[in-house]
């Protein structure tokens, strides 16, 4: 379907009253994602706030927009004050498509401004090589509910499948500060354990608190849905949260609600490696952090042999062994120095085109082509 210190201005924006009782709150327990108001529980609130606290369920996400100008009316002062009143967090969710920007982060905002406890973007395809209108998206939201105000990232699990996608932005200084990486593992055609694998290797370099959405929907073996809540505990995410209300059967809810016992083993440690030949916004990230250490590179998405020297003088700098290659002892180094902000929503030196609402914009990387798309049969929206 995850932080910034801000100053007492920004905590009097819009939003303040959850940003104060956020912190990790809203992501942290289980959640449950609901769609379509009407079908989850017949739209009954009272029915769903019952259900949910049988099952442990803390924090329900319910959809407030599409799009800039398709706001939801399901996302109500009543629904969040009556499921407040009753003990649940209450969290926005917004569909994102970056052909207007501005009007998403309006729509956003007003959902915060309804009472809600958090936002979640849920942005995909229609924003792949889109890092124009992903700079002017977070602006315009950060403007209207302050850098306090909890907000999270959910869409392709697999970063390394989306070389064009604007993780650095989305994920970047001023965006979302936690990640909830829809990790499907029955529509991607996986098992538990390899989505968790390659889902955390290559979103830790992002450094936000990774809260894994997992899937009601297709049917998938109470087995797995038990399994997939080990692994999460096993990989230390704070939250977990599950997609989608509407089509979670009896026995589904009572694999979410069940008594967990014990992990899901050993989790894959380390984040994903980079090397000469390397392209995508991983690549767009470190060489963010390289600047910001002092390193004179141009942040273009690829992985060349001044990326590769940049990297080499780095590790020499910092004691490391000088391979050139940035492995996870490498990438927690740099992770220690706030990335250099790039306007990609401008024009910058070199020539690579500014923001458009229909054209690809940003480094050189943004015109690689997703090398799949894990999540096409998700079928989490209204078309």
């Amino acid at each position: 379907m995850i932080l910034l210190a801000a100053s007492l201005a920004l905590a009097l924006a819009p939003g303040r009253a959850a940003a104060a009782r956020g912190d990790r709150g809203a992501f942290s327990g289980k959640g449950m994602w609901i769609w379509q108001l009407e079908r989850s529980s017949g739209g009954r609130l009272g029915a769903i706030a019952g259900l949910a606290r049988r099952r442990g369920v803390r924090t329900v996400f319910v959809k407030s927009s599409d799009g800039g100008r398709n706001y939801w009316r399901q996302f109500s002062r009543t629904l969040v004050r009556t499921l407040s009143r009753r003990g649940l967090r209450v969290c926005a969710w917004q569909y994102v498509y970056g052909r207007n920007p501005v009007g998403e982060a309006r729509l956003a905002a007003r959902a915060v401004r309804t009472g809600a406890d958090c936002l979640v973007i849920d942005a995909e395809a229609e924003y792949e090589g889109r890092y124009g209108p992903a700079v002017t998206f977070v602006r315009a939201l950060r403007n209207r509910i302050g850098n306090r105000y909890p907000v999270g990232l959910t869409g392709f699990p697999y970063v390394d499948l989306h070389p064009a996608f604007p993780y650095s932005v989305f994920l970047g200084p001023g965006g979302a500060q936690f990640n909830l990486p829809q990790m499907y593992w029955k529509a991607i055609g996986t098992s538990t354990t390899a989505v968790f694998r390659q889902t955390f290797r290559t979103n830790r370099p992002y450094a936000r608190p990774i809260a894994p959405l997992g899937q009601l929907y297709q049917d998938p073996p109470l087995s797995q849905i038990r399994r997939f809540r080990s692994l999460a505990r096993s990989y230390g995410a704070r939250g977990i949260s599950w997609w989608v209300w509407q089509d979670a059967s009896r026995r589904e809810w009572g694999a979410v609600g069940a008594r967990v016992r014990g992990g899901g083993g050993r989790p894959a440690s380390g984040l994903v490696g980079l090397r000469k030949g390397s392209q995508g916004d991983l690549v767009v990230w470190a060489q963010e952090h390289l600047v910001a250490s002092g390193r004179r590179l141009r942040i273009d998405g690829g992985f060349g042999a001044r990326t590769q020297r940049a990297v080499r003088r780095f590790q020499r700098l910092k004691g490391l062994r000088a391979t050139g290659v940035i492995d996870t002892r490498t990438w927690r180094r740099l992770l220690r120095y706030i990335p250099v902000r790039v306007r990609w929503d401008r024009k910058p030196r070199g020539g690579v085109r500014a923001a458009s609402a229909e054209r690809r914009s940003g480094p050189p990387s943004a015109w690689l082509p997703a090398r799949r798309n894990e999540l096409r049969r998700a079928g989490h929206r209204l078309r």
